[in-house]
């Protein structure tokens, strides 16, 4: 398969998994607060991660890493898997979600600037005009067409969950340095959050079980949307340009907006159709050549 087809084909599978986001934060975090859903996010993921590399054999490759290596592996996951959800998390929990959700899809636009700086990727008008339909679709589906809508009623938060999607465009262009098998990396992206999070569950929080009701999203979570789909980003993002990828990943709030007419039954409005074009659009922009 042409590695360009491969890495659009993965990153779309990946803004599935991603959609249902709003769903398992809505139903995961009626008791516990977002150190406590983290963790035991983290934890499914790690652990599931890890039967994973186990049984396909890759985890005696951990005697070959390099402590260095390791190191970095480390520093990525904490970037990726622990800061970034912490303050979405936190964002969800204490800012406008509309608000939030425009903040957390700055990523994309993060990834096309570092993979100017960091991979000397060349940023084409295509890439450009790409993005910014994307992140217009966005703006339509979170502020409804209204604009004026999103106006910061909590500043504070609001800069944490952007420091968070500028975390996570970061470990995701970082990620291209890594050149082992992404199921044993992944796995050790999860450890590292696993750990941080029960750290700072402890610190500034308290230890809780998930009630029964929360079980399912933990799973859900930790499985699907955290879980088994940083697998399939880290081999789509050895498969092309992060630039190139970060404009499909506008699709994931159209999807999400499904998910809650589904899941909690909002309504789908008329004004996300206008937003699907521009997410479309810019999608056939960015998968022509030059």
């Amino acid at each position: 398969m042409n590695p360009k087809t491969k890495g659009t084909l993965l990153v779309l599978l990946c803004v599935c998994m991603w959609s249902l986001v709003p769903v398992v934060a809505k139903y995961g975090q009626t008791s516990l607060d977002n150190h406590q859903f983290l963790f035991w996010s983290s934890l499914v993921s790690f652990l599931a991660l890890g039967l994973l590399a186990l049984f396909t054999g890759k985890l005696p490759q951990l005697k070959t890493i390099r402590l260095k290596e390791l190191g970095f592996i480390a520093i990525l996951g904490l970037l990726g898997s622990y800061v970034y959800y912490l303050f979405l998390y936190l964002g969800y929990a204490q800012a406008a979600g509309m608000e939030v959700l425009v903040f957390q899809y700055t990523w994309p636009l993060f990834i096309a600037l570092f993979s100017l700086i960091l991979l000397h990727e060349k940023l084409t008008w295509r890439k450009i005009t790409a993005l910014g339909l994307g992140f217009a679709g966005v703006l339509i589906v979170v502020t409804k067409g209204d604009f004026q809508s999103v106006n910061l009623s909590n500043p504070q938060v609001i800069l944490l969950v952007a420091l968070g999607a500028a975390s996570f465009a970061l470990f995701s262009v970082l990620s291209k340095f890594v050149t082992r098998d992404p199921i044993l990396v992944v796995t050790l992206y999860f450890f590292t959050a696993a750990l941080a999070s029960l750290a700072s569950m402890f610190w500034f929080s308290d230890f809780a079980l998930p009630a029964v009701s929360e079980i399912p999203s933990v799973l859900v979570n930790g499985l699907v949307v955290n879980g088994y789909s940083y697998v399939f980003w880290q081999i789509a993002l050895n498969a092309t340009e992060a630039s190139y990828l970060a404009p499909f990943t506008f699709i994931t709030p159209i999807l999400s907006a499904v998910m809650l007419v589904v899941f909690l039954g909002e309504l789908f409005l008329p004004v996300y159709a206008l937003a699907l074009l521009c997410i479309i659009g810019g999608g056939l922009i960015n998968s022509l050549g030059g």
